[in-house]
């Protein structure tokens, strides 16, 4: 008898150890993904830079909860290669997916790059998460049946008045618009509340489905449309910004005088707002008012999600990263758009959040958004995916791993590239001409110092970081709004 029960013992202690190790497996495999990105978002949220003493409580909030990079930079200064670089973690000078190409030719038989890649959310679901999106993610919405559950996205990024209020979408390019098209940037008060922004439905989407049960863990995405142009939030965002306590960037009127000319081509803007302009309208301030409103806005939508998550019973399994797909000039560099190699226009928040990062920490170092694909799934315990081109931050975040060596690459256009590395920014265009700027004394990037002897050998190091692959121009991928990059389509041909 004592026998008979030394050994029920035994069997009971074995498999209480079994189903120990098994929980600690589920709840391995149980973390879930929130997956926000923002479009258009520069880095003037209070965490990162607190420009001109900008309100985002939520913001702060998110930063407290885990790591904020604050030298972040995009893979393209523009929203659809930027995108389709994160979705398919390659680089945009690997698929040639230099321009905006349509969520559905991103994966074609006929790009020997992304032919067969797996896109981020649908390597989750391979790895057994039901999968959700909603808004702005891709540079529409997503590809079809990437998403087990897809809320879609609102066409455009409205509401909009009948009329505009200030510009009217051509500049100076009304006698070619064939080559420019129209912008949509315009600024105002607009609508009269908050629940009339597309933005607010998406975020009742996701904190409805934070509130459900799920038998798989759960990857969802958010896509917020603002803070896109036009920057119309209701009036009581910009109530938070008086023009008289506004501040305006750095400006230099003279700083293009030794860009090269494939940079003035492609910072070639007259469809957009020139600083000038501004200055002499009056309109400068206006401006930066209404990009501060729509941070706020979208700071408080953030605030919905984040207390949407921790009132659900996944508060504390849940790996949040926050992310925009490029900078915002706001009248650096002569005008106010993305479209640049140069810092305000590649530099974009990155925030993460997990049950096994330190909380509150900041990360100087220059990291790319190509990290997040590999870094969410470290965090998630899935395996890596031998595909992805980008370096997982896990180490980074938990232990300072890799910061000295760190580094960022921009890519915009075919043989155009900006690399950020220990506080310089080294830029090489297509034709071989260079730009060079010191952050330490010059970080509004005023003075090129491509020829300046002193910096000879840190510039011969940077460009050894310049990719070896430089594919052409892929067959679906366009960008119309700029000249310079229809003529370089043309001139180079596709793969």
């Amino acid at each position: 008898m004592k026998n008979t029960c030394f050994l029920l013992v035994i069997v009971t202690l074995f498999l209480s150890s079994c189903k120990s190790e098994k929980n600690v497996e589920i709840k391995v495999q149980k973390t879930n993904v929130l997956f926000i990105a923002v479009d258009d978002l520069n880095n003037w949220i209070s965490p990162i830079q607190n420009f001109s003493n900008v309100k985002t409580p939520n913001f702060d909030r998110l930063a407290k909860m885990g790591v904020t990079f604050t030298n972040a930079h995009v893979q393209a200064p523009l929203c659809g290669p930027s995108r389709a670089s994160l979705m398919t973690g390659l680089r945009p000078s690997t698929t040639g997916i230099y321009g905006m190409t349509p969520d559905n030719q991103i994966r074609r038989k006929d790009n020997p790059a992304t032919k067969d890649i797996t896109f981020l959310p649908e390597y989750f679901e391979q790895n057994g998460y039901h999968t959700m999106g909603i808004g702005k993610l891709f540079h529409i919405h997503a590809p079809d049946r990437v998403f087990n559950e897809s809320g879609g996205r609102v066409r455009g990024f409205g509401p909009y008045p009948k009329k505009r209020f200030v510009w009217d979408g051509f500049g100076t390019s009304k006698s070619k618009k064939e080559k420019y098209g129209r912008t949509s940037t315009d600024w105002g008060a607009f609508p009269e509340n908050d629940t009339l922004m597309p933005d607010h439905q998406s975020v009742n989407w996701v904190a409805e489905r934070l509130q459900r049960d799920y038998e798989k863990p759960f990857f969802m995405g958010l896509g917020f449309l603002r803070v896109h142009v036009p920057l119309y939030v209701p009036q009581k965002w910009f109530d938070l910004y008086p023009l008289d306590k506004i501040e305006i960037p750095p400006y230099k009127s003279d700083d293009l005088n030794d860009i090269p000319n494939v940079g003035m081509q492609i910072n070639d803007l007259p469809m957009m707002p020139s600083t000038e302009w501004a200055k002499e309208s009056g309109e400068w301030k206006k401006i930066v008012q209404a990009y501060l409103a729509c941070i706020s806005y979208v700071d408080y939508e953030l605030g919905r999600v984040l207390d949407a998550l921790e009132s659900s019973k996944y508060a504390d399994n849940t790996i949040i990263v926050l992310w925009s797909d490029h900078g915002y000039r706001l009248g650096e560099k002569g005008t106010f758009a993305k479209h640049a190699l140069w810092e305000t226009a590649t530099k974009a928040p990155l925030m993460f959040a997990a049950p096994n990062l330190p909380k509150g920490k900041k990360i100087n170092a220059p990291v790319e958004m190509l990290s997040i694909y590999p870094t969410l799934l470290e965090l998630s315990g899935l395996p890596a995916y031998n595909r992805n081109e980008g370096n997982s931050l896990v180490a980074m975040m938990q232990n300072d791993a890799g910061i000295d060596n760190s580094y960022a690459l921009t890519t915009f256009g075919m043989n155009n590239h900006a690399i950020k590395k220990d506080g310089f920014r080294y830029i090489q265009y297509e034709d071989g001409t260079q730009e060079f700027y010191d952050h330490s004394v010059d970080p509004n990037e005023w003075n090129n110092e491509t020829n300046n002897p002193k910096y000879k050998l840190q510039i011969e190091e940077m460009k050894k970081l310049l990719p070896n692959v430089n594919s052409k121009w892929d067959a679906k991928s366009n960008y119309t709004f700029q000249p310079y990059f229809v003529k370089q389509k043309v001139r180079i041909g596709t793969n």
